[in-house]
């Protein structure tokens, strides 16, 4: 299985961790290795993920997206192949891997369908890591070890009036005795349709606004919570997206995720971290959709001689694929300084926004190239540019990620005058 196979393998490396032992010994004549230098660990994970992609997804991308379904095959094996528990620690069942092992799995997932890419990334980044990170030792033993072996759960956020302006939630907790009544609607909750745990943001002091906002966690068989149809969506349409309805859900106490009052502190910083994600399902769409579309340009002939032969063609490609390098070079230096425990809300701003916009254009000049082929369902250009359109919306849109980074610059500055 896989999940052994990577923790027998699994190192304690990273190349930010390499460069400061380097620099902690005071050999300066070592250079800090590029941040993209997979260590071989790393690479491992690429090449079983790889496998699993061509092997058990790809024969399936086509009928998931058509029917929006995720094939219950895939499922299975994203549990059984260990990519559900990434860096969940062994003891509750998890791989014990790093952050940016988890990037490298988001990635490389995305390059064959960022459904899958999603359904694993969400997962892993926000519900999964919020209760290894925040919950009680009782709450880990219980929720993880099935987390990381066999369910899905998602994160309870947005809803119609919440969404850029996530903190505007009107899902309310009203406490009776030692339980609480949770009732609200919640919007576009990925995973909901198959999830067995809910992670859910619900204002249990709305007088005292934001910082009445508490976190909990709630199983789908609790009296009162349902979940609507799935929305018929644009792309990613194999991950499920649905409203979940919360009607006087009775929950403990004890069901509260971290502290009483701090969920949206939690939500801040899962969400940054969540942002690198998306900017690694991002750059997995534009490579996989690249990587894809290549070979039809060096076989393809027009006017005696191949498409990819024409210079006007040329100076495409080559910017193109700059691109892609550029914005995987932003996503791993995110998730190597997130990893090493360096502020990286700004840099994981830039890494969502730029590989967002780069996935975007990457699959529109790819239809493109490939012309009326690119149009029709035959070739994968016209679903990896359906995927790529959320990117610039969920998990904070591109509007938000340029109000952080500029912010963020403001401050900067302001301690430095």
């Amino acid at each position: 299985m896989l999940k052994q196979a990577l923790i027998i393998n699994r190192k304690s490396y990273s190349t930010a961790v390499a460069f400061a032992t380097s620099r902690q010994c005071e050999d300066v004549s070592v250079p800090p290795p590029p941040v993209n230098l997979l260590s071989e660990n790393e690479q491992f994970f690429v090449e079983t993920v790889r496998k699993f992609s061509q092997n058990v997804v790809k024969p399936l991308v086509r009928e998931m997206d058509k029917n929006s379904k995720m094939n219950p095959i895939v499922t299975k094996g994203v549990f059984e192949n260990g990519l559900m528990g990434l860096h969940v620690p062994e003891e509750f069942g998890g791989s014990g891997s790093s952050f940016f092992d988890a990037m490298i799995v988001i990635e490389e997932l995305a390059k064959t369908d960022p459904s899958v890419s999603a359904m694993v990334g969400i997962h892993n980044t926000l519900p999964v890591s919020m209760i290894s990170d925040y919950g009680t030792e009782e709450q880990k033993h219980k929720y993880l070890p099935l987390l990381c072996s066999e369910s899905l759960a998602s994160f309870c956020i947005s809803e119609s009036g919440a969404g850029s302006d996530a903190f505007a939630l009107k899902t309310v907790a009203k406490r009776d005795g030692d339980h609480f009544l949770i009732s609200g609607s919640k919007m576009w909750i990925t995973n909901s349709g198959e999830a067995q745990v809910f992670v859910v943001f619900a204002n249990a002091d709305p007088e005292r606004k934001y910082k009445g906002i508490t976190c909990f966690i709630v199983e789908k068989s609790s009296d009162g919570l349902t979940v609507d149809r799935e929305e018929d969506k644009l792309g990613i349409r194999a991950s499920s997206t649905c409203q979940v309805h919360f009607d006087n859900v009775h929950v403990h106490e004890s069901s509260i995720l971290g502290e009483y009052g701090k969920g949206y502190k939690y939500a801040i910083e899962c969400l940054n971290a969540g942002r690198i994600a998306i900017g690694a399902q991002m750059i997995g769409l534009a490579q996989g959709c690249f990587d894809q579309t290549i070979p039809y340009l060096q076989q393809r002939e027009q006017f005696g001689q191949r498409l990819i032969d024409f210079q006007g063609l040329q100076h495409q490609i080559a910017q193109i694929r700059t691109e892609i390098e550029a914005a995987r070079l932003l996503v791993y230096n995110a998730a190597r300084m997130k990893q090493n425990g360096i502020p990286y809300v700004r840099e994981a701003a830039m890494a969502k926004l730029f590989a967002s916009q780069i996935a975007t254009k990457t699959s529109s000049q790819c239809v493109k190239w490939l012309g009326g082929v690119g149009f029709t369902k035959e070739f994968p250009a016209e679903k990896f540019y359906r995927d790529a359109m959320i990117g610039e919306i969920y998990e904070g849109t591109s509007n938000i990620q340029l109000n952080t980074i500029a912010k963020l610059i403001d401050n900067e500055y302001k301690f430095k005058s």
